[in-house]
């Protein structure tokens, strides 16, 4: 029989089954196991056998990947994100609550994206400690949301009732209710279920987890923290000091943008990558191709294959790209980390992802902004109006950012001693978080001391 007494504590980590929850996840899951933990790291089928293909064997001996299916059979598109939640919530619970049986953890650290699963947790007596990989801004607005409908912000069902943006407290990012994290494109029903998951998942976590912990530091959200002390910053986040690790990720890496980068000079190379889901039309790729050869400076671009819907020319992006070869380089997906925290790198030209964001902040590179969707565009508020540590492009009037707009951009972005210089404040107001004695370290062995009980 164990000796439960000596034995490695052991907890259930459970991220929401996309790229910008699986990565945070991840990362807290390395230094769990760097204090001793052993984390059984539970996964949907698809996400399971991504990371298995980019490094899942060379994980610690302290993680265990487990898989669970999501709901959707081979060929769904889980792209039509109601559908996918829908089917998640009515699926994975169920089998989470088998895990939980079966491993017989004492700890579920959970994405508060699957509240859904805390009710079962703590119904077979498993605690719940909940960690949300966004700001807590945006945690904390979701907090808000039944006062907000009161105020007559939204409708029950979540549709917005009011045009504009609202904002909860000075200091923090205001919000748009047509840019909520519920704010799908498609059909009405789709925008309901997507509301429901948000509110019964944030609800959950509000009565279930004995700690919220986000991956965010004191410094960068000061305003949120003080609003909502129930939220620990245990952040920024990530693997290892020497970033070694392709944590988490879900895309194979080219590491010879590295080398690339070694040849290139200091503080001259625009870095652009935009997640896991921003999608441009042909016109706007173009855009921003010409754009960056525009610029006559040398660049790292992240092309996912599904980067660009429609019609592009594949001869248009091959003559593109020799025309730039030696200049520019394009790749399917990299080690970002490692990028931005390469002193070659002068600007990062980003969807503003919370993770992208705290990944930039921490490097103190600064920002050209270029949002997608939902939070995005309050993260791109507390860069350029808050922060100061970065721009924002202007689409014109048909919607798309031309070439000019973006090289023009750019060289404001790197050329303004301004924000270079409140970028490299607020890195070392993060380092100082994460070091000996700092908010962010404090709060982490606060996490641990807990799960140890």
């Amino acid at each position: 029989m164990e000796d439960t007494t000596t034995a490695a504590p052991h907890v259930l980590v459970l991220p929401f089954p996309a790229q910008g929850h699986v990565t945070p996840l991840m990362e807290l899951s390395h230094r769990l196991v760097d204090h001793g933990f052993q984390v059984t790291f539970v996964t949907t089928e698809p996400i399971h056998g991504l990371l298995l293909a980019t490094g899942g064997a060379a994980l610690p001996d302290g993680i265990r990947l487990v898989s669970v299916p999501d709901g959707l059979a081979d060929g769904d598109d889980r792209r039509d994100i109601s559908r996918f939640v829908d089917a998640l919530f009515g699926c994975v619970p169920g089998y989470v609550e088998q895990l939980i049986r079966e491993t017989k953890v004492r700890w579920l650290v959970g994405d508060v994206n699957m509240g859904m699963c805390f009710d079962a947790a703590r119904k077979l007596g498993v605690r719940v400690a909940a960690v949300f990989p966004a700001s807590a801004a945006c945690l904390g607005t979701l907090f808000k949301v039944p006062q907000l409908i009161e105020d007559g912000f939204f409708d029950d069902k979540g549709f917005p009732k009011r045009h504009g943006s609202f904002e909860i407290a000075p200091g923090m990012p205001p919000f748009c209710p047509s840019q909520m994290p519920w704010s799908i494109d498609g059909p009405a029903e789709g925008q309901e279920v997507g509301y429901r998951m948000v509110s019964r998942n944030t609800q959950a976590a509000r009565d279930h987890a004995e700690i919220i912990v986000c991956n965010s530091f004191c410094d960068a959200e000061a305003a949120a923290f003080q609003l909502f002390p129930s939220i620990l910053p245990v952040g920024p986040l990530f693997a290892d000091a020497e970033l070694r690790k392709p944590v988490g990720q879900l895309l194979p890496e080219d590491t010879g943008c590295l080398r690339w980068l070694d040849a290139q000079p200091h503080r001259s190379v625009v870095y652009l990558a935009f997640g896991s889901f921003t999608i441009f039309d042909p016109c706007q790729f173009q855009e921003l191709a010409l754009g960056l050869e525009l610029t006559a400076r040398p660049f790292l671009w992240v092309v996912r294959p599904d980067f660009t819907t429609g019609d592009l020319s594949e001869a248009w992006f091959d003559e593109f790209k020799d025309r730039v070869a030696g200049k520019g380089m394009v790749v399917s997906w990299c080690p970002q980390q490692q990028v931005l925290a390469h002193s070659a790198v002068a600007c990062f030209v980003s969807h503003c992802g919370w993770n992208s964001t705290m990944e930039g902040v921490r490097n103190g590179v600064p920002f050209l902004c270029w949002p997608y969707f939902v939070d995005q565009f309050a993260n791109r508020d507390y860069i350029c109006d808050i922060w100061r540590t970065g721009l924002a492009v202007s689409p014109g009037e048909d919607g798309v950012v031309t070439k000019e707009e973006l090289s023009g951009k750019v060289e404001k972005v790197i050329g303004d001693e301004g924000i270079a210089e409140r970028a490299r404040v607020l890195r070392d107001a993060a380092r100082k978080c994460l070091g000996e004695g700092g908010s962010s370290r404090e709060n982490f062995d606060r996490l641990v001391d807990l799960l140890r009980e």
